[in-house]
């Protein structure tokens, strides 16, 4: 065998031309994981009727494990001068499996050596991280600041984005988490959590949806409260992932307030 084709039979197979896996492979992986091995190993090839994942071998694995949602990585860039918020914002990648999220998150900038006023936004594709997305205007934002320095912690803003991607964050039929964010600011960096809602019943299907237009046409003060009790679990379960002690607070602000004060820093409407 050449250098050549020794070099060749080495490069990554594209993740595109990988299929994903049927309930994510998780079942057959492990039967696969051993023989796919072995084969590999004593043939220097590997048998295409086995499963293997990327925990098996990172380079020739043959199956992907899919998200339950499609994600896209969005970055702002430092101002340099006068310019708008659309200028700023640059849609960096989408992805909807495990495999291409540890490729994209081992060869980007790591959090930590960000500049200043820049910002990793890591949203459901399709919902772009602006206050005025039509799927955000109604909703709101989890938010904790980590004061006395301006480099974030690796740890902390791999966790969150694990937590959103994994759907831990919230219940199934929650369907409020849009996406999570990090700031990097002079003398603190800070970490949010972006829902549809801002407390208000959650959208449903058109069905559901007229069915609802038809009973009532005001939401009661019911369903306030049990919008409240919904956001404020998903904000004790952001809070669990930072692994900050009970006394310290993550606060939760509307993006309409935060729009009418021209701040993100708009006045909390409750906090766990």
């Amino acid at each position: 065998m050449s250098a050549a084709t020794s070099d060749k039979s080495a490069d990554p197979v594209p993740l595109d031309t990988i299929p994903i896996s049927p309930d994510g492979g998780m079942t057959d992986a492990t039967n696969g994981a051993t023989n796919g091995a072995t084969n590999g190993a004593t043939n220097g090839t590997h048998d295409p009727e086995k499963i293997i994942t990327v925990f098996d071998d990172p380079t020739n694995f043959n199956v992907k494990h899919a998200l339950q949602h499609a994600w896209t990585l969005w970055f702002t860039k430092p101002p340099s001068g006068k310019q708008d918020w659309n200028e700023l914002l640059k849609e960096v990648i989408s992805f909807d499996s495990v495999e291409e999220f540890w490729g994209i998150y081992n060869n980007i900038t790591p959090a930590s050596e960000l500049a200043q006023k820049s910002d990793y936004h890591l949203f459901k594709k399709g919902v772009r991280p602006e206050w005025e997305d039509p799927q955000n205007k109604t909703g709101g934002r989890w938010a904790y600041t980590f004061k006395g320095g301006n480099r974030a912690n690796d740890d902390v803003w791999l966790h969150i984005m694990l937590a959103a991607i994994g759907e831990t964050l919230e219940e199934d039929a929650d369907n409020e988490v849009m996406g999570v964010v990090v700031n990097i600011r002079k003398g603190f960096w800070r970490v949010g959590l972006w829902t549809r809602t801002a407390g208000q019943a959650p959208k449903k299907g058109a069905a559901a949806a007229a069915a609802a237009n038809a009973a009532a046409t005001t939401t009661t003060e019911g369903d306030k409260e049990e919008g409240k009790k919904r956001l404020e679990k998903i904000g004790r379960r952001f809070k669990s992932v930072l692994q900050l002690p009970e006394q310290e607070l993550v606060e939760f602000s509307g993006h309409a307030d935060s729009a009418h004060s021209g701040s993100s820093r708009a006045k909390a409407k409750f906090s766990v």
